[in-house]
């Protein structure tokens, strides 16, 4: 159940630690100024600029062109940029303190030390692991062969979903929507081999390869994994998952959160689902006792009953047992591992090889026991000044948000006020959980790596289950603190910034507040920014789905969205693509609020004096820069075509240019001009936060 609790982390998040002040809701109020007494650095990394592009003509090359040129990736990555870096320094501490454990005799049985060195060194013994072969999965494979009917295979579905096993109907436990204090079951789609269900229906060459790549795949790892007749299976493997993907709605579709909301009695469900035996499943999973279930996609699910009844048993047999084994391979023998990578490795990312085993062994570590590496992290890599500076910082932005309501021209007061009563009840959370998760009833074994993943998977799942009619906890994370990122959760109206990524070039504690401000300022702007972007707009400061616009505001909101899905429609990374403006829409506006209201809350940080000069760059100047620093990153042609068609997220490039091409004072700053490739007319700027 790891990953579909990972699908609910990425729709609602949470943790709790720092909460924001009540801010004033009219008018400009004054901000906490953030001074170190000693001489604080520029931040400006002068060496990575191109000197042969004008920031006039492109922004993202003219600040980093000369990294850009003499950066190779390396060869175990897809892509690699500033947070790929910081999550190599990330990955290093990991290792310390991993291998520390590791390496000590005499641990005790049951504390989190025992379980974080034997785990790694279950992952490490790849001596061990190459002599099991396939045997650790070997009882599945035979009990998945052996299914006899449809009621059979509907428990069936249930068993390996406890065990981490990917299947075309996912659950998970999360507030719900439109009663944020009550936790509830969301159903969605799920179970599909390949990253998205384009991959199966696109008809141009690029498509239709990766499925004929995909197909010798299958064919391959059941082969590995003694499934009789493998060919004519993985046929049969691709023409079900081609009839799931064919009724799967699309990430745009999935990003609706009133359309995704559809609460069902179960005994509404179990008639929706038609031929797939819902009560069967229901009793595998332990959901035979949930009276209501949230359903993301009820005309897939409907059409999901049909597919199930129609299709043989033989083929779902074929198709489970490519899931076990999919989902188990890396942590089998070697020839399952080359070829698991050689598919989604190379062919669909374009990584030429596999990382180093200590490095999968740190990861694996990280996504078994996160928290137990967490607090050893934060105890050696997170300092209590930058937990303090970061807390300022956001205040300072939480202010300038309410300062940008006010001045805002198109929005109504009715609307403003209940925008002002939303950004009041955020809470913002930095570093680190004030509780952290416990393991104590999860076994880990040295020397049983396979048997780890299982335990832990059913140690998921239960956690999860457990929620079920119990008080919210909001104390909750959703990233680990080693963790390179950040995120907003809109049920819990929360924004998270783990410890890892309070570091240069996002948060630079030598270095003046501008880059701060242009780095980590607009990223805790930018997680702000999805509190009010198309889809988080559309929860109430409680965190509840619910309309708190007037129907002309909510009309100008969608205009000026649709401007930006324009604007993003143009650009292309890749000769025959372009950029979803649709599907990046969310993303598009935090950037786009994040910066607009970073730039502000730096202002009034500086008390109304005038900013140094440094390095020969203006306060705006850096700020600016800064952005466009900490967006710098390089990706495989791969990896970019898979981010196009899958992630929410703009390329690089085009979150710096699309961004501040939009502000009015990157044009005073860089003297940006009528005919230079960065200008976009006035009236055709985008400005909605």
């Amino acid at each position: 159940m790891k990953k579909i609790t990972l699908i609910a982390a990425s729709v609602a998040l949470a943790l709790g630690l720092v909460a924001c002040d009540k801010a004033p809701q009219t008018a400009a109020p004054e901000t906490a100024a953030v001074t170190p007494a000693k001489t604080l650095v520029s931040g400006v990394e002068k060496e990575n600029f191109d000197a042969g592009v004008k920031h006039t003509e492109n922004f993202f090359y003219s600040i980093n062109g000369t990294w850009l040129k003499n950066t190779e990736i390396p060869a175990d990555k897809s892509n690699y940029g500033a947070f790929t870096k910081l999550y190599d320094d990330s990955q290093l501490a990991m290792r310390t303190i991993i291998e520390t454990a590791a390496k000590k005799e005499g641990k005790v049985a049951g504390t989190d030390e025992q379980k974080l060195g034997d785990f790694y060194n279950s992952y490490m013994n790849e001596a061990a692991i190459e002599a099991l072969g396939v045997k650790p999965i070997s009882a599945d494979l035979t009990a998945i062969a052996a299914i006899k009917d449809a009621t059979e295979l509907a428990t069936s579905f249930g068993q390996l979903q406890g065990m981490g096993v990917s299947i075309p109907l996912g659950w998970y436990v999360n507030n719900d929507a439109k009663n944020s204090t009550q936790y509830a079951v969301y159903l969605g789609q799920s179970g599909l081999g390949l990253p998205d269900r384009d991959y199966y229906i696109k008809d141009d060459e690029k498509s239709k390869s990766i499925r004929d790549a995909y197909v010798a795949y299958v064919k391959d790892m059941l082969t590995l994994a003694g499934v009789a007749d493998a060919e004519k299976a993985a046929a049969r493997i691709m023409a079900l998952e081609t009839k799931i993907a064919e009724k799967q709605w699309s990430r745009v579709e999935n990003r609706d959160a009133d359309k995704t909301y559809n609460k069902f009695a179960a005994a509404d469900l179990a008639k929706l689902l038609g031929g797939f035996p819902w009560a069967d499943y229901a009793k595998a999973v332990q959901l035979d006792t949930a009276s209501e279930i949230i359903v993301e996609q009820p005309t897939y699910f409907e059409a999901f009953g049909a597919i199930y009844k129609e299709t043989d048993l033989q083929s779902w047999k074929d198709y489970l047992a490519l899931r076990l084994v999919s989902e188990y391979s890396g942590k089998l023998s070697k020839a399952f591992v080359d070829r698991q990578f050689d598919f989604y490795g190379k062919t669909l990312s374009g990584t030429t090889e596999q990382q180093p085993r200590w490095k999968k062994a740190v990861n694996a570590s990280d996504e078994v026991l996160g928290e137990i590496v967490g607090k050893l992290y934060v105890a050696d890599h997170f300092k209590p000044e930058a937990k303090a500076r970061m807390e300022v910082l956001v205040q300072n932005l939480i202010k300038a948000y309410h300062a940008s309501i006010d001045t805002l021209e198109w929005m109504t007061p009715e609307t403003k006020k209940a925008a002002h009563e939303k950004l009041n009840k955020f809470t913002p959370k930095i570093g680190y959980p004030d509780k952290w998760k416990d393991y104590s009833k999860l076994d880990i074994k040295a020397d049983d790596l396979v048997g780890n993943y299982k335990a832990a998977a059913a140690f998921a799942y239960s956690e999860m289950l457990n929620k079920l009619g119990k008080p919210m906890d909001r104390s909750e994370w959703f990233m680990t603190p080693q963790t390179v990122n950040a995120y907003y959760n809109p049920t819990n109206n929360e924004i998270v910034f783990p410890a890892a990524i309070l570091q240069p070039p996002f948060f630079n504690m030598d270095a003046d507040d501008a880059v701060n401000y242009g780095g980590i300022g607009a990223v805790i702007g930018h997680e702000l920014g999805h509190g009010f972007d198309d889809q988080g707009a559309k929860f109430d400061g409680d965190g509840n789905l619910r309309n708190w616009w007037t129907d002309a505001d909510k009309a100008e909101f969608e205009k000026r969205g649709k401007q930006l899905v324009e604007q993003y429609n143009q650009y292309s990374p890749i000769e025959g693509m372009h950029v979803n403006g649709e599907l990046t829409l969310g993303e598009n506006i935090g950037d786009l609020g994040g910066l607009t209201v970073a730039l502000k809350a730096y202002k009034l940080s500086l008390e109304g004096k005038e900013a140094a000069v440094l390095d020969g760059f203006t306060g705006e100047q850096r700020f600016f820069i800064s952005w466009s620093q900490v967006w710098r990153r390089k990706g495989r042609e791969q990896y970019l075509r898979n981010m196009l068609m899958t992630d929410p997220h703009s390329p690089s490039e085009y979150r710096v240019i699309g961004i501040v091409s939009n502000i009015p004072e990157f044009y005073t700053a860089f003297d940006v001009k009528e005919g230079d490739k960065m200008y976009i007319a006035p009236e055709k700027r985008v400005k909605i936060w």
